[in-house]
């Protein structure tokens, strides 16, 4: 019977379905191993206090053993520096209040790097609980010509040592047999961490080079790898930020030049269907909901689909095959400058999908200071939810043209833009820190995983994933705002004898000619106000409002007319400039705010962050408005 076939079963020897916890180091197939075993039956919450995920699953044996299993966050070791390890830390010894110590404990090790996964596997054999270590990609291992004498290994650690491929099908047998043969439990009543502390550090790494001395074969020419050829490379001085720097830039040209067709066809069959219904559905209210509110809104923000593909497509690539980590080595020294360290690339990175897996990605930065000056810079990352806005905008007010016979101008505006985001972040995190008080750097300690062609099934998987977030966003929140804010610019209606469409008269109308007041100095009509207030959900939703509001305001063909060709005629490039300005830096996300406030523990944070972006947004639209009107905007 395999592990994801049959329902847990209640262990005939105790009163209760035992805890299994899988621990071990970041990067070393802990949770592919977790997916392996427990398939779709499993359950994501957050740990109490903390929004740190709770991942736990269920599995049963081919002797029929039922456990509970929970995927502990990574870790390095017990001793912990980061808010992860201290769950794992907490959660392993027993001390998490509503959390019993495990029954028994899977550390998972990586076969091609023992020498850093062993520390944690000691710490952990020094609490007394009943373990087994999971040797994995034992495959890449011997790919490699690296050999590992598991035998021998199980005696010098005195435990069960398996060999387990989480990544293929049945890799996770031999546990599966070492656990029924451990059947039944011994009880598990974990030693305090005084055993740990007791044993220093130097010990515990005297130790593991004797076990690998016993039981590690590498080849000779293990340190003349293709990694370590590459790496001269990649991680040169002066030759990797070259290289970083381009794949960034041609990663932004792609985003315009490849996308140019597929958006093409969205944009084609959402101009037929709207002309389709404009042409069956009698006017009224229906007609309008559908035509103005519906495809005006949610029509314009899915023809960008391809292009926050195309990002995710070279941001996933770029992860699978191990290159991301060595830039975060590469802009160690530079955002050592403004006194962050590269640790601080992974969680800004995650930040151009979004910010919020950025927030909580910061967990893993062990100073304090460090950790909320990338918190509070994340934001200014351009997340994917900026890029409709920006294509929108660019696509209106940028000619589609080739610059020197190579570059496409849009693209040039767009890498432009990102540059801009990133640059502001680090200005802000080098203030930040002249604020909060200056500590002395710390050295990033990180593990580089060897390079690999990706695995297409995983790059399938994760576009699926990113496609099916941003296809629901547009059928749930973006839909939903776009019908109130069809509600709300339609209603009441205009009075008899008006001079402006109807719109101008509604609530939505109301709202954004008092908005206007504050914004005109940055350029922004009442129609831009208006969309900025549903933005605060979410900000592809100011696409969306666009395209309803102005639907709304538009008669006869130019109903069907796509947003672009509408606001190019009726906004000034001053307007638009200062607009793409206030996206670069305004924080239009309340989901972003909220999680901040849990991330740090309090709402001073939220409101700092708030009221600084804000301020640089309107000071910089500020700016590019008046300047692009003096040079002829």
């Amino acid at each position: 019977m395999g592990a994801v076939d049959k329902e847990v079963a209640q262990s005939p020897n105790a009163s209760r379905t035992p805890m299994l916890a899988l621990l071990g180091n970041p990067n070393c197939g802990k949770t592919a191993l977790f997916n392996r075993l427990t398939g779709a039956r499993q359950k994501v919450a957050n740990y109490a206090g903390v929004t740190i995920e709770r991942k736990e699953g269920a599995f049963t044996t081919a002797a029929g053993n039922g456990f509970r299993v929970l995927d502990l966050p990574g870790a390095y070791s017990l001793n912990a520096q980061t808010p992860d390890e201290e769950i794992t830390r907490d959660v392993v010894a027993g001390l998490r209040k509503g959390d019993a110590a495990p029954d028994v404990v899977v550390c998972v090790v990586n076969a091609t790097n023992l020498r850093l996964n062993l520390r944690l596997v000691l710490e952990i054999k020094r609490l007394g609980l009943p373990m087994i270590l999971a040797l994995n990609m034992v495959d890449v291992a011997r790919k490699r010509g690296i050999s590992v004498d598991a035998d021998r290994l199980s005696q010098e650690l005195g435990m069960p040592v398996v060999e387990t491929v989480a990544v293929q099908a049945g890799g996770e047998k031999s546990l599966l047999r070492a656990l029924d043969q451990m059947w039944p439990l011994p009880a598990a009543t974990p030693n305090p961490l005084a055993a740990i502390d007791a044993v220093s550090v130097e010990d515990t790494q005297r130790e593991v080079r004797r076990i690998l001395d016993l039981t590690l074969t590498e080849p000779a020419h293990a340190t003349d790898s293709l990694n370590e050829k590459i790496d001269n490379v990649v991680l040169h001085p002066v030759a990797g930020p070259i290289i970083l720097a381009v794949l960034m830039f041609l990663v932004f040209q792609a985003v315009f030049s490849w996308a140019a067709a597929p958006m093409e066809m969205i944009t084609g069959g959402v101009e037929a269907l709207a002309k389709w219904m404009t042409a069956s559905l009698p006017e009224g209210v229906l007609h309008s909901l559908l035509v103005d509110g519906v495809m005006g809104g949610v029509g314009g923000v899915l023809v960008f689909l391809p292009q926050i593909l195309i990002l995710f497509f070279f941001i996933l690539f770029l992860e699978d095959c191990g290159y991301l980590p060595r830039a975060a080595f590469l802009l160690d020294r530079l955002m050592g400058g403004v006194g962050l360290s590269g640790r601080a690339f992974i969680p800004l990175l995650s930040s151009f999908a979004c910010a919020i897996p950025g927030v909580m990605a910061a967990r893993t930065i062990q100073n304090r200071r460090d950790r909320l000056v990338t918190i509070m810079i994340a934001p200014l990352m351009t997340c994917s939810a900026r890029l409709p806005v920006y294509a929108l905008l660019i696509s209106a007010f940028i000619p589609d043209r080739d610059v020197a016979g190579l570059f496409n101008l849009q693209g040039l505006v767009l890498f432009a833009l990102y540059f801009a985001g990133i640059v502001s972040a680090m200005a802000v995190a080098y203030v930040m820190k002249r604020f909060m008080g200056a500590q002395g750097k710390h050295p990033l300690m990180m593990e580089l995983p060897a390079y690999h062609w990706p695995h297409m099934r995983n790059l399938a998987l994760g576009l699926w994933e990113r496609a099916k977030i941003f296809v629901t966003r547009v059928g749930t929140v973006i839909l939903t705002l776009t019908i109130l804010l069809w509600v709300l610019s339609s209603f009441p209606g205009a009075p008899e004898g008006a001079t402006h469409p109807p719109i101008y008269y509604s609530l939505a109308g109301i709202i954004g000619r008092g908005l206007e007041f504050i914004f005109a100095p940055i350029g922004f009509n009442w129609q831009i106000c208006i969309a900025l207030v549903p933005g605060m959900a979410a900000r592809e939703v100011a696409v969306g409002a666009l395209g309803t509001v102005y639907a709304l305001s538009q008669t006869g063909d130019e109903v069907a007319q796509t947003l672009a060709p509408i606001i190019s005629s009726t906004w000034s490039l001053a307007t638009a400039l200062s607009l793409l300005a206030w996206y670069v830096f305004a924080p239009q996300c309340i989901a972003t705010l909220s999680t901040v406030r849990r991330e740090t523990g309090s709402a001073r944070y939220a409101w700092l962050m708030a009221g600084y972006l804000f301020a640089l947004a309107y000071v910089a639209s500020f700016i590019t408005y008046h300047l692009a009107r003096a040079l002829g905007g």
